[in-house]
C-alpha cells in the first residue's frame, strides 16, 4: 500500500462556517486523494458498502472505524470525527 502524500497546512484551504459531517469529511479527503471508495475499502477492510453507508450518513462511524480509516489518510482520528470543531479562546 503506497502512502498518502505529506501536506503542508499552507497547503488546505481554510473554509469559515462551514459545518461537516464525519461521513462528509471521509468522501471529502478520499476524494482529495483520487481513491474510489472500493480503493480505501481495501486499504481499510472495511467493505465499499459500508464506506459508502459511512459517506452518507446511514451508518455510524465509531472511533474504531474512525481510527482505521484515519490511519489509511495518515491523519489523526479526531480530524474525522471532530471536523466542525472550533477552538474558541476564553480569558481564564
Amino acid at each position: 500500500m503506497d502512502k498518502p502524500p505529506k501536506y503542508k497546512a499552507s497547503d488546505y484551504i481554510t473554509y469559515k462556517g462551514i459545518s461537516r459531517t464525519p461521513g462528509q469529511t471521509i468522501k471529502a479527503l478520499r476524494e482529495l486523494h483520487e481513491w474510489s471508495q472500493v480503493e480505501l475499502a481495501e486499504m481499510t477492510g472495511i467493505s465499499q458498502a459500508t464506506i459508502s453507508s459511512l459517506e452518507t450518513g446511514r451508518t455510524a462511524l465509531g472511533a474504531e472505524r474512525a481510527k482505521i480509516i484515519a490511519k489509511a489518510f495518515n491523519i489523526y482520528p479526531g480530524v474525522i470525527l471532530f471536523s466542525d470543531w472550533k477552538r474558541e479562546d476564553h480569558a481564564a
